[in-house]
């Protein structure tokens, strides 16, 4: 059961992955082009959007990559471990990455937006409050499963 569970996650992240590879080879460059061709006057506004959506790409497959070795872990059965827990820290540490490069380019997004009918500024905020709750998620999990850790190695110590 645990074997079809975990590889059916495996699938999620590797979906997940694909989902956000075709994005960011087909949407982010027509919404900084987009970007470009609303204020033609700054040079530069497309590549800040590529800079802060392809930046942000960088640590959120690293945080896929650290999921899956987390799924390989609990394959294994050494889901209590140390490596879980630099896992779950790796993944907390990305998504405090793109919440912040979020936040840096959140101005951008409401600069784009006061000529853009739908709002774009929430987009940005959305992404910023889903990668707080995966880092808070994150956090939860590896205090927890360091305090497990800690109790297991007691109880090895008594026996």
């Amino acid at each position: 059961m645990k074997q079809v569970t975990t590889f059916f996650l495996k699938l999620a992240v590797i979906f997940i992955g694909i989902t956000v590879l075709a994005l960011c080879i087909f949407l982010v460059p027509k919404f900084g082009n987009f970007a470009g061709e609303l204020y033609p006057d700054i040079a530069y506004m497309k590549y800040l959007v590529f800079i802060v959506m392809y930046g942000a790409a960088v640590p959120f497959y690293f945080a896929l990559y650290q999921a899956f070795n987390l799924l390989r872990y609990i394959d294994e059965n050494t889901a209590f471990s140390e490596l879980s827990v630099k896992a779950l820290k790796n993944i907390k540490c990305c998504s405090i990455t793109i919440s912040g490069l979020y936040v840096l380019g959140l101005p951008l997004f409401h600069f784009i937006a006061k000529k853009v009918d739908p709002p774009i500024g929430l987009m940005g905020l959305i992404i910023i409050f889903a990668s707080l709750v995966i880092a808070v998620f994150a956090a939860i999990l590896q205090q927890l499963l360091q305090e497990a850790i800690n109790i297991k190695s007691e109880n090895d110590l008594t026996v």
